[in-house]
């Protein structure tokens, strides 16, 4: 049981800190400015299920994705924390990430599904992190994976939701410094999966 508490509280944070709904509130009111707010709510609803349905189904067929491709652990679990800590360590540079790069977009339903749902909630980082969750994970581990990232969809739904009452209140300068501490958690993360990945390929794990 505290195993699955400990995953539980990993997975959560893990997923917090690369999908990071606070600084991503900032984009989604960027692309939908000018919206009504029956059109903002539409948005917000149809990506951020997207991004559930694109992710849950990398994490039931993440097993058969590895088989089709060959793909061993220790390979995905190297590649994909380089990947992560990219990511990490342009949030710290206050850069946007060349992965979730936007170009300017219409105010039309179609940006919840691009650039919203793909890649912003449900792009590489996020991908790759929850298959390594699941990797060599049972039952009760992938199930919780999707619950939990089920739960950070919803989270993210209602902050999108409640954005232009957030960004009044709290201000760009301290959405700046959490985007900047989740950049450090995201790069923290990374760098864990590279070391996972080489105990896993020179059999080190105690």
């Amino acid at each position: 049981m505290d195993n699955l508490i400990t995953f539980s509280i990993a997975v959560f944070t893990a997923f917090f800190a690369i999908t990071n709904p606070i600084s991503n509130m900032t984009v989604f009111l960027s692309l939908t400015q000018g919206a009504n707010k029956a059109t903002k709510h539409d948005i917000n609803k149809r990506s951020n299920l997207i991004a559930f349905i694109i992710v849950a189904t990398f994490v039931l067929l993440g097993k058969y994705i590895f088989e089709l491709f060959n793909i061993s652990i220790p390979a995905f679990k190297i590649t994909g924390g380089i990947l992560i800590f990219y990511i990490g360590f342009e949030m710290l540079q206050s850069k946007k990430s060349n992965v979730k790069n936007i170009k300017d977009v219409h105010i039309d339903e179609n940006i919840a599904i691009s650039p919203l749902a793909i890649p912003i909630l449900a792009g590489p980082g996020t991908i790759v992190t929850a298959m390594n969750f699941v990797a060599s994970a049972e039952t009760a581990h992938i199930i919780l994976v999707i619950l939990i990232f089920g739960s950070m969809s919803l989270l993210t739904f209602i902050t999108f939701r409640l954005s232009d009452l957030i960004v009044k209140v709290v201000g760009n300068n301290v959405i700046s410094v959490i985007g900047k501490i989740m950049g450090l958690i995201i790069a923290i993360i990374g760098t864990g999966m590279i070391i996972q990945g080489i105990k896993i390929s020179f059999n080190l794990m105690t």
